[in-house]
């Protein structure tokens, strides 16, 4: 009997090896999405293809390299993993799969393992909306289910950036640290142009008004920087982490258009002529350790910060395939489902 419920799992995307021609080949896809760069087309496919990727793509694979594993790239690495673990705790009901949303395994692929099920349970990586992340994944899921004869029932979340298991995941990946030992407490979250996020704004007050990001209400639930704003609040807020000893800032910018600050960069030189010298980066926009949080914060920042004048940087590790991030993720999909099929779940073994 094939199980009832599908579970989709997508992530963004990786190279399928660290060679600067498949580096180059995920960066076109990635980057030629209307979502990610949201110019009108021709300008789009003129910028990627014949400035950004022929100036990029061969110090990018420079990159993936410092940190690729000998299994392979490590988000696919851990999202595998993840998958894993989520089918054991899910039980035999359910059917896990997972798909990147740039490169293998493609979407495609996924919902065509899926085809079987009732009902699919779509899930985004992403902890907080923005239109570049989750409505691509929305996006192109739709256009391939457009051509199904029978469409499934779709369950589709659109992000955990409050969500209590999920924060206590986060902060039990911070107690493997000891918090007393850092002066300083950094939320570092992938950057967004200014434009994209006045775009989701549906009461016409993003980056109009004083303080418009650091209290996620009605109003603003859709602005990605105020859902940035919430998870940090709520990570501070169960770490018990001291208000002045707390930054937050945005990294990752493409391009000379204004995108979303402080920037991380910038945040980092300041805290370090100020004297901090110890500093535990946080960065709750990725589930899964990736290009962005190993290199960019574990090896840039770092040596970006000693050169200032700090002494330690630690990065605190993604989810990855935390048992807290796996139980946080089967108490998501559950509270989709009608008792039938969660009682169904709960007769499977736990995790």
């Amino acid at each position: 009997m094939s199980p009832r419920v599908g579970i989709l799992l997508v992530n963004l995307g990786t190279p399928d090896s660290a060679k600067p021609r498949a580096v180059k080949r995920y960066l076109t896809q990635f980057l030629t999405d209307g979502r990610v760069i949201d110019i009108p087309f021709f300008l789009r496919q003129l910028l990627v293809r014949g400035v950004i990727i022929p100036k990029r793509y061969r110090n990018s694979a420079k990159l993936y390299q410092a940190i690729w594993k000998p299994e392979g790239s490590p988000l696919k690495i851990y999202s595998y993993e993840l998958k894993d673990k989520l089918q054991e705790a899910l039980g035999n009901s359910f059917q896990v799969e997972l798909a990147m949303r740039y490169q293998t395994p493609s979407i495609e692929t996924g919902l065509e393992n899926l085809r079987s099920c009732q009902k699919i349970v779509l899930i985004p990586l992403f902890p907080q909306y923005a239109s570049a992340t989750t409505g691509s994944v929305y996006q192109e899921v739709f256009r391939i289910l457009q051509t199904w004869e029978v469409i499934p029932s779709l369950v589709c979340m659109d992000g955990f950036a409050t969500h209590e298991e999920v924060i206590h995941a986060f902060c039990q990946a911070a107690r493997q640290y000891d918090l007393a030992q850092y002066d300083h407490f950094l939320f570092s979250y992938h950057g967004l142009p200014e434009r994209q996020v006045q775009k989701a704004d549906r009461c016409h007050h993003c980056l109009k008004t004083p303080n418009c990001c650091q209290e996620l209400t009605d109003k603003n639930r859709t602005c990605y920087a105020a859902q940035c704003v919430a998870t940090t609040a709520a990570i501070c807020r169960q770490l018990k982490l001291p208000q002045e000893a707390v930054s937050h800032c945005y990294q990752s910018r493409l391009g000379k258009d204004p995108w979303i600050q402080p920037y991380a960069s910038n945040v980092l030189e300041k805290l370090a002529k100020e004297g901090k010298k110890k500093i535990l980066v946080f960065s709750p926009a990725f589930v899964a350790d990736c290009l962005e949080t190993l290199q960019e914060i574990g090896i840039e920042y770092q040596a970006e910060f000693k050169q200032w004048g700090g002494e330690k940087l630690d990065l605190v590790e993604g989810l990855n395939a935390r048992p807290e991030w796996v139980s946080a993720l089967k108490s998501i999909i559950l509270t989709q489902l009608p008792s039938k099929e969660r009682n169904e779940c709960t007769r499977s073994p736990n995790i």
